[in-house]
């Protein structure tokens, strides 16, 4: 079982970087040449979606870490 958690806990973590690099952040490269990156927006459609993905995979994987320390 605890294997099973660990195996798990891998996967999730790499899922966990793969969402986070996939996120775009206004101070990259096409920041360089826009004026606006200092204007407030809020996110919307799939960015918003891949926010709110982030944060729930950040939860589990938390939860998972604890059960496995606790079952281990």
């Amino acid at each position: 079982m605890h294997t099973y958690l660990n195996i798990l806990e891998i996967i999730i973590s790499l899922v966990l970087i793969a969402v986070v690099l996939m996120q775009t952040r206004g101070s990259g490269f096409s920041a360089t040449f826009s004026s606006d990156s200092s204007i407030y927006r809020t996110r919307r459609g799939v960015e918003k979606a891949l926010f709110n993905f982030t944060i729930g995979l950040a939860v589990v994987f938390v939860l998972m870490s604890i059960l496995s320390v606790l079952i281990g």
